[in-house]
C-alpha cells in the first residue's frame, strides 16, 4: 500500500512537473530582437545563428560577442549599441544555444564555440576589433591565436576557468523532466534578478525590471537548458592557459574590470593583464558588466583603443580607474 501510495506521488509529481515546464514555454512565447538593426542569419554546422548589424557597412567592423551563462544573449550591448554603430559597422550574433540562435541537444564544448567565433569572424567581419565577455573572452582569444581574425581584442572580465568538470550535473540538467525543472528554478524571475544583484550589477539601480524580462524569456525558449547544461558543470572551460594564450596574440589587448566584480574578482585581472603584457582599464562602482552599468565611459574607452593613436607597443600593463 505505501509503495503504491508512493508511486502514485511520484508520477504525479513527474505530471505536474511537465505541466509546468509546458505553462512556462507557453507564456514565454518566441523571443523579439534585442538590439535595433538588421536581423540576419549565419548558417553554421547546423546552426541557424541570429545575430544583429548596425552601421554604415563601410565603417571599420567591431564584434559583440556576449558572455556565456544561463540567460545570455546578445542584450548584454543594448547600452552601447546604438552610439558605437554611429561611428563603426557593429555584429553582434546571440552564440549558438543562446537567444534567438537555434539550441538544439548538443552536448556543448568550449571547442564548438572557439570554432564558432573562428569561422563566425572570418565568414560575417573584416579585419574587426573584438569585444567579448567572460568565457567568450577566452574563446575570441583562442579563435584569434588559431585564424587571426581580429585586429584587437577587448576582453571584458575574461577568463578560462569557472570550476571542475561535473558529468552528473551536465546528465541531470540535461533530462527531460527533472532537468527541465531543475533549470527552470534556476532562471526564475527571483533568481535572475538576484544573481543581477549580487554578481553581475553593482547596485539594482544599473538594470531594469525590463532586463529581468528579458532574460527570462530567452531562458525559457525550446531547449534553453542544453547550452547552461555544459555551462554549469564546467565543460564550457577550455584546456588552455588563458594568461599564457593573451601573451602570445599578434594583436594589441586590452582588458576591462569592474574594480567590485565578484565572479571574477579584479585580483585575477591585474594577474592576467601582468602575465599578458596588456593594459587594464578598471571601472569603479562596476562588476561583471562595466559595459552595461557604465555605457558612456565604457565607449570612450573603447573609441580611444581603436584609435590609431591607441595602437602602440607597451613595456608593461596600466591599470586606470574610471570614475562614474
Amino acid at each position: 500500500m505505501k509503495l503504491t501510495r508512493t508511486a502514485a506521488a511520484l508520477a504525479g509529481g513527474l505530471g505536474s512537473a511537465a505541466l509546468a515546464n509546458r505553462l512556462l514555454a507557453w507564456k514565454a512565447g518566441d523571443l523579439d530582437p534585442a538590439l535595433e538593426g538588421r536581423q540576419e542569419t549565419y548558417r553554421w554546422r547546423g546552426f541557424d545563428v541570429a545575430y544583429t548589424e548596425a552601421g554604415d557597412p563601410d565603417d571599420p567592423d567591431v564584434l559583440l560577442l556576449h558572455g556565456v551563462h544561463a540567460a545570455a544573449s546578445n542584450k548584454e550591448f543594448d547600452q552601447i549599441w546604438s552610439q558605437l554603430a554611429q561611428t563603426h559597422h557593429v555584429i553582434a550574433p546571440d552564440l549558438p544555444g543562446f537567444g534567438r540562435s537555434d539550441r538544439p541537444p548538443l552536448t556543448y564544448s568550449a571547442a564548438l564555440y572557439t570554432a564558432f567565433v573562428a569561422d563566425f569572424a572570418e565568414d560575417v567581419t573584416d579585419d574587426a576589433a573584438c569585444v567579448a565577455s567572460s568565457l567568450t573572452g577566452a574563446y575570441a582569444t583562442l579563435a584569434q591565436r588559431q585564424a587571426a581574425p581580429f585586429n584587437r581584442l577587448l576582453l571584458v572580465c575574461p577568463t578560462g576557468e569557472t570550476g571542475p568538470r561535473r558529468t552528473w550535473v551536465r546528465s541531470l540538467f540535461r533530462s527531460p523532466l527533472v532537468g527541465q525543472a531543475l533549470f527552470n528554478a534556476l532562471v526564475s524571475k527571483g533568481s535572475l534578478d538576484w544573481f543581477d544583484n549580487r554578481d553581475a550589477y553593482s547596485t539594482e539601480a544599473s538594470y531594469t525590471e525590463q532586463d529581468v524580462e528579458y532574460q527570462w524569456e530567452t531562458a525559457h525558449q525550446p531547449g534553453a537548458r542544453f547550452a547552461p547544461a555544459s555551462f554549469v558543470s564546467g565543460f564550457l572551460d577550455p584546456d588552455a592557459d588563458l594568461g599564457a594564450e593573451l601573451a602570445a596574440v599578434d594583436v594589441p589587448v586590452t582588458l576591462v574590470w569592474g574594480r567590485n566584480a565578484t565572479v571574477t574578482p579584479l585580483e585575477e585581472g591585474e594577474a592576467l593583464a601582468e602575465r599578458a603584457d596588456a593594459k587594464l582599464v578598471v571601472f569603479d562602482d562596476a562588476r561583471l558588466l562595466p559595459h552595461a552599468e557604465h555605457p558612456g565611459p565604457f565607449l570612450d574607452v573603447l573609441l580611444d583603443e581603436l584609435t590609431e593613436e591607441s595602437i602602440e607597443e607597451r613595456d608593461e600593463p596600466v591599470e586606470e580607474g574610471v570614475e562614474t
